[in-house]
């Protein structure tokens, strides 16, 4: 009970930062704008790990790969503190680490198609609510690299615009069948590493 109330913590604490550093690599690579509350709220919370990184690693191809390198390190160090906190013993076993860090890929994986599915929900109430609202162009920034294909084969129905749900419904399907597919393999392939 305890140790599943620590994981709780932990995943809840280290996801936002995670999510927030994927964010700022989504919306650097999607040149979303930068001059709203939810860039400022993403690049205060992360810039103490992104900008010592930027003089390692510089941007590659208009990529923040800052950005995204710490948003995995972080995964990595969640799934390792995960696996110790059910006992795990890492020490002398280089494929349980391995596996971790195929983990932690999956996990990113995960964490993006959130990232854009929130994107897509918020982007689709805006147009409804507020269409000038100052978050809107960072939102659709977001959503309309998925949104513009699904946009020229499906027209609007009576006035609305019903692309934002076959964007959702495709990435959930990609959550529930190849990202589900690999997080059970990964599971498989640390129980093995463990045994």
């Amino acid at each position: 009970m305890v140790t599943q109330a620590i994981a709780f913590v932990l995943h809840a604490l280290f996801s936002i930062f995670i999510l927030a550093a994927l964010v700022r690599f989504w919306m650097q690579a999607l040149r979303a704008p930068t001059r709203n509350p939810i860039a400022y709220f993403t690049m205060a919370l992360t810039d103490w790990a992104v900008k010592p990184l930027r003089r390692v690693v510089p941007g590659f191809g208009k990529l923040d790969w800052s950005s995204l390198i710490v948003a995995y390190a972080f995964e990595f160090a969640l799934q390792v503190l995960l696996a110790l906190l059910v006992g795990a013993s890492l020490i002398g076993k280089p494929s349980v680490l391995s596996v971790l860090l195929f983990a932690a890929f999956v996990e990113m994986i995960r964490l993006s198609i959130y990232v854009f599915i929130g994107a897509v929900i918020i982007q689709a109430v805006l147009s409804w609510v507020n269409p000038y609202h100052p978050v809107a162009p960072f939102f659709a920034a977001l959503s309309n690299p998925l949104m513009k294909p699904v946009k020229r084969v499906i027209p609007p129905v009576g006035g609305v615009d019903i692309s934002p749900i076959f964007v959702l419904i495709f990435l959930q399907l990609l959550l529930m069948l190849p990202v589900a597919w690999l997080e059970a393999e990964t599971a498989g392939m640390l129980s093995r590493a463990l045994l």
